[in-house]
């Protein structure tokens, strides 16, 4: 028993070598038991599925696994799969980020999370309302790890403000055998409470805690869907929209802003709700509010007037939603008319305001500087370096996203997507409003244990052939899938600010699971309530639109015989 016990060890030290050895040896018979192009791009897919699923290899090094392996295989040439690594999408994400990096240089984003408290107070409800709104604001512009880590801190000082020292809480929570007189100290020398309202007062302020601790990292996953560059899955949707349909110019950053962002503030609000509720943030029993209160704006004093160099960060973070948002909205006409039609993209102006940052002065430039002798004659430090940009910004989910769109391009282009899509008949019998809710389910469901970023390079280019196959608008089924990607809210490993969150030592996998299971189920309400409410009229999600006719598909998908499926009719919903 003993050596069984010892071989299994030695086993699961060396797991991520046999599955690197393992799954090729495993997929094989794909090669020979379907078609030949449709074969080889499903084992690839499929390689790169388990491999992205078990982390055998880092994300990023198997996000280049098409580089090598679609050329070698006949599937695409080198020259159609390099350049998705680096399309005008990649480079809105990279303006995302360097102007997140600029903001968190500065510390801009600190002063916003304090301002915010100030201003909804310091009632537990209202605490837990402000931190998710701080958080999800945030999230909507820098990374949501990023989000989490910055909030946590700010929420643990408020927290202690609020109840006390942390470990005295634990002890007052669940000791049972000490006198009641040691345990009044212990809570409040001057208040009397009996041994039982002692108790039940630390048990509640630890739900109080627990609350705030997990708010935040749930509003930093919903925040980060308002905006296309406030997560990679809405990249991920842009990039394959183009590949699949150039023709579809429906989506870009004003009119997903348009859509997403009452999603967003939608969902927030019933989140707030439940999590209030269940951690007791409705009662109003917090202790020490004017204490809170003090440590807030005590913290927020330190920060001192606001400088330039903040002024000219807020100036040009505000002018680059501001561009991005006018650019093209739909339902007016944007600035991009000035220019050819088509040159102008979302990347374009990122990238314009991007650039800025690295002459811009930190410092309020002088004209008796010129004149002064006495004035020290040091070189001006721009808003942003390059190092600092190099040290923030997440090259490995660059290539992520690049993986994904050539991934994406090789379904697309050996007609695998078409292939498997074609399957997915029994689907074509469900109702679409009923499928938007199980294609949201699903990938929510999914997402609890694979990267957001992995699920949807794998399923949105078969779920935009589903959509095309039973002649639903696609942007009906690939929206949900997007959004259903972030809400990942059940387990600590499910996204990295719930591991941040729970790492805090404080909160339990049970108090999690609890809360994510109604957190999925309010999300998937709210994205099918979206969809067929303000979603339907924003982007005519009740015709079939001509730009998602196929134009480049494999032919391969024609030679299945199956039975003609009747378009949807969404009016009928």
């Amino acid at each position: 028993m003993e050596t069984i016990s010892t071989f299994a060890k030695k086993l699961w030290c060396v797991k991520k070598q046999l599955i690197l050895f393992l799954t090729p040896l495993i997929l094989l018979p794909l090669l020979f038991g379907l078609p030949e192009k449709e074969g080889k791009c499903l084992y690839v897919v499929l390689l790169m599925a388990v491999f992205w699923c078990t982390e055998a290899l880092p994300l990023a090094v198997t996000a280049m696994l098409p580089v090598c392996l679609f050329p070698t295989m006949g599937i695409l040439p080198s020259k159609k799969v390099c350049p998705q690594y680096f399309l005008d999408t990649n480079f809105l994400f990279l303006s995302g980020l360097v102007m997140a990096s600029a903001i968190e240089e500065w510390g801009l984003h600190r002063r916003i999370a304090l301002k915010v408290l100030k201003i909804v107070g310091v009632k537990p409800a209202w605490l837990i309302l402000g931190m998710m709104i701080t958080s999800a604001f945030l999230s909507m512009w820098l990374s949501n790890t990023a989000t989490t880590a910055m909030m946590l801190p700010i929420a643990n000082a408020i927290l202690e403000s609020l109840f006390g020292d942390l470990a005295t809480l634990k002890e007052n929570c669940k000791v049972k055998d000490e006198t009641e007189g040691e345990l009044l100290c212990r809570v409040s020398p001057t208040v009397p409470y009996t041994l039982p309202e002692i108790r039940t007062e630390s048990e509640y302020q630890m739900k109080v805690w627990k609350g705030f601790l997990i708010c935040i990292p749930y509003a930093a996953s919903i925040g980060g869907t308002a905006t296309l560059t406030g997560t990679a899955p809405n990249l991920i949707l842009i990039g394959q929209l183009k590949s699949y349909f150039p023709e579809c110019d429906l989506i870009n950053f004003g009119s997903w802003f348009a859509f997403a962002f009452p999603l967003m503030v939608f969902f927030l609000i019933l989140g707030w709700l439940w999590i209030s509720f269940l951690y007791g943030g409705l009662n109003t029993r917090a202790q020490a509010e004017a204490k809170a209160e003090a440590v807030i704006d005590e913290d927020y004093r330190k920060l001192g007037p606001i400088n330039f160099a903040e002024g000219a960060i807020a100036f040009f973070f505000i002018l680059f939603a501001v561009l991005l948002f006018t650019r093209d909205p739909k339902f007016v006409t944007g600035w991009s008319t000035f220019f050819n039609k088509g040159y102008v993209s979302d990347a374009t102006t990122g990238v314009i305001i991007v650039s800025i940052l690295f002459f811009f002065p930190s410092q309020k430039p002088s004209l008796s500087w010129w004149f002064d002798s006495r004035a020290p004659n040091t070189p001006y430090v721009p808003l942003l370096s390059w190092k600092k940009a190099q040290e923030c910004v997440p090259w490995n989910i660059i290539l992520l996203l690049g993986g994904g769109f050539a991934m994406a391009k090789g379904c697309e282009e050996s007609g695998l997507a078409a292939w498997i899509g074609a399957y997915l008949q029994p689907i074509a019998q469900v109702p679409p409003a009923v499928a938007v809710m199980f294609i949201t389910a699903f990938l929510a469901c999914f997402t609890e244990f694979a990267s957001n970023t992995a699920t949807i390079i794998i399923f949105l280019p078969v779920i935009a052939e589903l959509a095309m196959f039973v002649k639903v608008n696609p942007l009906y089924f690939m929206i949900p899938a997007t959004t259903g990607c972030s809400f990942a809210f059940m387990l600590p490993v499910s996204t990295p600010p719930n591991s941040i969150a729970f790492a805090s030592g404080h909160l339990l996998v049970k108090d999690m699971v609890k809360t994510g299971f109604v957190m999925n189920i309010l999300g998937i309400l709210s994205v099918s309530l979206a969809m067929n409410t303000w979603g339907r009229a924003m982007f005519s999600l009740e015709t079939y639109p001509d730009w998602a006719r196929p134009v480049n598909m494999s032919s391969t998908v024609t030679d299945i015989q199956l039975p003609s499926v009747p378009p949807f009719n969404l009016t009928s919903l």
